[in-house]
């Protein structure tokens, strides 16, 4: 249920970005994590908790297309690397949130065969009230220690050229620089006869008219774009399938395997929890580096991450000792934390401004809408054997190979 709501979530928060702006929808998001995650604590019961959970999860899914958006358009062609390295935010929240589920879910979680009371298991219930109050506590962050301004880009593409000048200069001199652009510089690059229409009615109109799915038959105007819109919705898709069918079982798999080797606990389970998700960390940073590599760029950094994220899945199989598959899901995690990085800074760059929430939008809902079949698959498949290991590991490698048939490379080439 996690997976199949944050699916609607980057088309309506796509919409939403389309008629107000990157800024609201930016801020919007993350409120509504941190309200039903908190209120998910007081579930009564599993059904009540699926559903909160799936309501938090709308706001997670438009979160996370809206950020890479909102941040490439303020960035100069100089510094795009920096949205890769962006990225390590979300392995250090892996670290957070693994930090404090290992001592909560570690210490008041019952043990399977075990009666259960709700006082003995009450150790998810703190965790979802800390980890919403820390959501809770970033949202209020954005109101209170910093401004966020509208994209300069997106207010060009609304025809407010005036505001996006303002914007510009504004955040130029919070950096200390000097900006010479001006309005006459965008109305020299108008067509004869260009009128804006930035009035509320005439942005209503222009939102219902996104019903004929004219921001996304913009992303295959010509066969090399849909070429490569298509390839990277592929991409996107395969890895949503094949990252939680394993990933999201590494808990699960650690306590089985771990049960075999004689550790299987539920505490050294999540203590092996955080020591993947710290490898995390440097790997995002490399990420950073290498796209900027000639030889290699994003679309090879990409496509090497990719597939050797799938070749330590196959790796992990051979393990002997709970020492051995620790080791190789840490290398796991370190390289698909890599391919995570590189993954949602490339997608926005290959999408033209007007267009970029539609084409996150239709990227997040591939990856989405195949995740589904990960826990669906996992009910009718044989957990006690590698099979899923082995399929997740070729869709991987499969997403790796299309990476290197794309036909655009957007190292040092400014955003469109």
């Amino acid at each position: 249920m996690f997976v199949s709501h944050r699916r609607p979530a980057p088309f309506d928060f796509c919409l939403l970005i389309l008629l107000v702006g990157r800024k609201w929808a930016f801020n919007i998001t993350l409120g509504l994590t941190a309200i039903w995650g908190l209120i998910s604590a007081s579930a009564p019961n599993f059904a009540a908790i699926g559903i909160f959970d799936a309501l938090w999860s709308f706001g997670v899914g438009g979160n996370l297309p809206v950020d890479s958006a909102i941040f490439l358009e303020f960035l100069p062609a100089s510094h795009q690397y920096l949205l890769t390295i962006l990225s390590i935010d979300w392995a250090i929240a892996q670290v957070i949130g693994t930090l404090i589920a290992w001592p909560l879910l570690g210490n008041y979680t019952c043990e399977q065969d075990t009666v259960c009371r709700r006082k003995d298991n009450m150790g998810w219930r703190y965790f979802t009230i800390t980890v919403g109050g820390l959501t809770l506590l970033m949202f209020l962050v954005r109101f209170v220690l910093f401004k966020i301004y509208e994209s300069p880009k997106y207010l060009m593409s609304k025809g407010r050229d005036e505001e996006a000048v303002r914007v510009v200069h504004t955040v130029a001199k919070k950096n200390g620089k000097t900006s010479t652009l001006s309005l006459e510089d965008l109305k020299a690059c108008e067509p004869e006869g260009y009128v804006a229409q930035t009035d509320t009615s005439a942005a209503l109109k222009r939102y219902l008219e996104k019903v004929d799915l004219s921001h996304i038959k913009a992303l295959f105007v010509t066969r090399k774009l849909g070429l490569s819109t298509g390839l990277i919705m592929a991409v996107w898709a395969l890895i949503g399938l094949g990252y939680p069918l394993y990933n999201a079982f590494i808990p699960y798999i650690q306590a089985t395997k771990g049960a075999d080797f004689g550790d299987g606990s539920t505490y050294l389970t999540y203590r092996n929890s955080l020591i993947i998700a710290v490898l995390g960390v440097p790997g995002a940073l490399l990420g950073g580096w290498l796209v900027e590599l000639p030889r290699l760029g994003r679309k090879g950094t990409l496509s090497l991450s990719t597939i050797l994220t799938g070749v330590f899945l196959y790796c992990s199989t051979t393990a002997t000792t709970s020492d051995a598959l620790l080791g190789w899901q840490c290398a796991f995690n370190f390289f698909s934390n890599i391919m995570y990085a590189v993954l949602y800074s490339f997608t926005p760059e290959l999408f033209p401004t007007p267009h970029r929430g539609t084409g996150n939008a239709l990227c997040a809902s591939c990856n989405r809408i195949f995740g589904i079949m990960a826990p669906i698959i996992a009910i009718f498949a044989n957990l006690e054997t590698s099979a899923p290991v082995y399929t997740s590991g070729a869709l991987f490698i499969a997403a790796g190979l299309l990476v290197l048939i794309m036909p655009f490379e957007s190292r040092g080439k400014a955003a469109l």
